[in-house]
């Protein structure tokens, strides 16, 4: 017999699917601007001439892009809360399953957005450091008023895109049983008896979304191009 589709349960959910968005969007938004500034940091300790902070850098970066999100999000959801509750006296029977989340994924994204970061300030010309120190500037001053500026600017298309999988990968914190809009999505559809329908509906959502981002993105690119 044919599986019959049912779609009615959808429209009375949208409100629980919407606050499950939020979740997904601040995850989203706080991933994106920690772990710019972390992996701006982590670039330029990479190009130090000081061997400790390349050492640093270089270990943490390779730490992080070698291990699965999934797991470094268990680690994170294992060992925030006990830490949360220390230091801050909380109750434990306090919910902070959101804010590993967040710590967990803004910690492993810096990871890659530093190599982004990295690669964006090697992409400007040297002779650029080497003008602004003989004017006077000191490297960092230098690198924040003059490279980072510059690299930034050819950097945009590859941090939006980068983005954009964050978004997707938002959907990974179901193990911590976290409802974003991925398991608020699964919830539903266990709940009615509907889990082929709303995990197809959550599916379509995630595509309209990211092929809306990333057509808007290689528009910024072509523009950008063209300039």
């Amino acid at each position: 017999m044919a599986y019959e589709f049912d779609w009615s349960s959808i429209p009375a959910s949208l409100p629980f699917l919407w606050d499950g968005m939020l979740v997904s969007l601040e995850i989203t938004a706080t991933a994106l601007v920690v772990g710019i500034l972390w992996g701006t940091l982590l670039a330029i300790m990479r190009l130090s001439p000081l061997a400790p902070l390349r050492w640093f850098s270089a270990g943490y970066v390779n730490l992080f892009r070698a291990v699965p999100l999934v797991m470094v999000l268990l680690w994170f959801f294992l060992l925030v809360p006990q830490l949360l509750t220390q230091v801050f006296k909380l109750d434990p029977t306090t919910d902070v399953r959101l804010a590993s989340a967040l710590v967990g994924f803004a910690l492993f994204e810096a990871a890659y957005y530093s190599e982004i970061i990295r690669a964006g300030i090697q992409s400007v010309p040297k002779g650029q450091l080497a003008a602004a120190t003989a004017l006077g500037l000191s490297r960092m001053q230098a690198m924040r008023l003059v490279i980072l500026p510059q690299a930034f600017r050819n950097m945009v298309p590859l941090l939006l895109t980068q983005g954009i999988v964050l978004f997707q990968d938002t959907s990974l914190v179901y193990v911590s049983a976290l409802a974003d809009f991925f398991g608020s999505a699964y919830k539903v559809g266990d709940r009615d008896g509907r889990l082929v329908e709303m995990l197809l509906f959550a599916g379509g959502v995630y595509f309209v979304l990211c092929f809306a981002l990333s057509r808007w993105v290689q528009s910024l690119q072509s523009t950008r191009t063209h300039v």
